[in-house]
């Protein structure tokens, strides 16, 4: 097992002019402390606009300031966001290897997509074709640290003419890649792209213990085709994290931490709106953490084993690691008996102070760090072993660096010309494909719109008139059909059932089923009998929900909606009909 410390820079309000100077100025002693004490690993976050959340829009500068204040802790981008339109494939190839030259080798490349709406509007990032972006920016940047000179690029989000990128990184072929996964499938994504996984979900050990043996399972298949050089398996869980000898201290100290994280995650997720410079998301987490599932009262010391999340009223509400040294051993060892490779500790959270996190990590390098680290090198040596044919097969399997077939001599006003003539050119089936895509969002959010102007002022009563005709339901429930996104579905294939009470006119709930079968979805009347899933809401929340004005929780924390049987399910729901993904 291996550790590491978080960073997303949170600096909830209220601010002085030297706020965000002091914040930064502990975190790099709290981060030399960890190197002095063996932490193996500090990640960063690149996020932007998203005041309170993250203060870390140029982690390069501070991971920077970091590499010279260290000598051995590794140096992770926990993500750099590889839109183009954010960060160009060669401005980030050229700030890793220049990390990497003056940190001796420490850099761990993480990458992503970001996802908040502050972040993707404010730099007119097309939602639909962050994934492509991804994969094109990932696949230029691998090529630009090993190729001499780099041969070019020409894809629908990236165009560059051949150059040698330089620097050149000091691990060859190049830093270990990962990135950010939030849920299996991107878990998997990850595993057939030969990459390290981050998660942020906050699973549970015995859960993430599904998600290893799948992530290793496809390693080791013919699925895996590198998008580096080198493959990193890894999987690397990240949770909150508090320690005091005293469960009640440790409570006292981290709890409001780690549910203002939660909170403010969700505040720029889509839980509420946001007015720049404006929204106060402090006061607003302090008003209604009750209500969204982060009650402080329901945190009580017991001693009882640590469970990543806390349930209030169905919801999901962040503990973590924050207790005694001997429940975040317990916990530890069950991420380690899941097969998890490294634990990473958010402490730097919310209202957390500076001595409470620099106590912390001391009391955790010397009562619960030393068992995991006793036989550590022996482990990863089998690991080695072990998966040394796969990965073999598996570099073999990824497209070699290009070379120039002739000496490539710059031309300013030919590479211009090229490109306008490229912008012109003849569209592709990926471009197809991508309209179309295109045209079913827009087409979503102008029913979704349709229906806001229906629903709102309107009563329970009259929603469920409105809305209790089977022509009507039958429209909504195959538009939801046809919206399913397969990708989103992890291998799903089975029913769910949709039962939609009506209170507000005295009839009996109306039933229908959603059937995904083969990669389709269809649906039909009537409730299904072996199904997955069984969703309830009153019919006047349903639509309320696909008409966007109100938030799928609330009737979840009113006590008026309910699931039963799948609940991993159940959190995938939105995302397999259409909703954009948080992650």
């Amino acid at each position: 097992m291996r550790f590491g410390i978080f960073y997303e820079h949170q600096l909830p309000r209220p601010w002085s002019e030297r706020s965000e100077q002091e914040l930064y100025r502990d975190a790099l002693e709290q981060i030399e402390l960890a190197d002095r004490l063996g932490i193996d690993y500090v990640w960063e976050v690149e996020h932007h606009f998203l005041e309170e959340y993250s203060h870390s829009s140029a982690p390069e500068v501070f991971l920077a300031a970091a590499s010279q204040r260290t000598q051995r802790i590794r140096l992770g981008h926990g993500i750099v966001n590889v839109m183009p339109p954010v960060n160009h494939p060669a401005r980030v190839a050229e700030r890793i290897a220049t990390l990497d030259l003056i940190s001796n080798g420490r850099v761990e490349f993480g990458t992503g997509e970001s996802s908040s709406a502050a972040e993707l509007g404010g730099f007119l990032v097309d939602r639909e074709q962050k994934r492509q972006m991804w994969q094109e920016a990932l696949d230029t940047v691998t090529r630009m640290f090993v190729e001499e000179p780099f041969a070019g690029v020409e894809t629908p989000h990236v165009q560059m003419p051949p150059r040698n990128v330089v620097p050149k990184p000091l691990q060859k072929p190049h830093p270990p890649l990962w990135v950010a996964c939030s849920r299996r499938e991107t878990i998997q994504l990850a595993a057939r792209n030969g990459i390290g996984a981050l998660s942020f979900s906050f699973v549970e050990p015995e859960d993430a213990a599904k998600w290893v043996d799948e992530y290793y399972g496809l390693i080791a298949s013919e699925e895996c085709v590198p998008a580096g050089f080198a493959v990193n398996p890894n999987i690397a869980v990240v949770l909150p994290m508090m320690l005091a000898e005293d469960e009640g201290e440790a409570i006292e100290r981290g709890i409001d931490g780690a549910h203002f994280f939660g909170y403010s995650l969700g505040h720029y997720y889509g839980l509420s709106p946001h007015a720049p410079g404006l929204t106060d998301v402090r006061k607003e987490f302090e008003r209604h953490r009750d209500e969204t599932g982060f009650a402080r009262h329901i945190v009580r010391p017991d001693q009882a084993p640590l469970g990543v999340r806390l349930l209030q009223e169905g919801l999901g509400s962040l503990r973590g690691a924050i207790g005694t040294p001997a429940q975040v051993e317990d916990l530890i060892a069950r991420y380690e008996t899941a097969g998890v490779d490294q634990v990473i500790f958010v402490l730097q959270a919310g209202p957390n102070r500076h001595e409470h996190i620099c106590e912390s990590l001391q009391l955790f390098a010397e009562r619960v760090m030393p068992r995991f680290v006793e036989d550590r090198d022996q482990g990863e040596r089998e690991k080695r072993e072990r998966l040394e044919g796969a990965i073999e097969a598996a570099t073999a399997r990824r497209e070699p660096a290009r070379t120039l077939p002739a000496p490539y001599v710059i031309d300013e006003q030919a590479e211009l010309a090229r490109a306008r003539t490229a912008r012109r050119r003849p569209l592709r089936a990926s471009d197809l494909a991508q309209l179309k895509a295109k045209a079913r969002q827009v087409a979503r959010k102008r029913i979704t719109t349709l229906l806001a102007r229906t629903v709102d002022g309107a009563s329970d009563a009259q929603l469920e008139r409105r809305f209790s005709s089977s022509l009507i339901q039958r429209a909504m429930f195959t538009g939801m059909a046809q919206s399913f996104e397969p990708d989103a579905a992890g291998g799903f294939q089975g029913r769910v059932v949709y039962e939609l009470a009506r209170p507000a006119i005295g009839e009996k709930p109306t039933r229908w089923t959603i059937e995904v079968l083969d990669g389709h979805a269809s649906a039909r009347p009537g409730a299904a009998s072996d199904a997955a899933l069984t969703v309830r809401f009153n019919l006047a929340d349903f639509v309320r929900i696909a008409a966007g004005t109100i938030d799928p929780a609330q009737p979840l924390l009113e006590d008026r909606a309910s699931f039963e049987g799948d609940f991993a399910l159940a959190v995938r729901l939105p995302e397999m009909f259409g909703a954009p993904s948080p992650y």
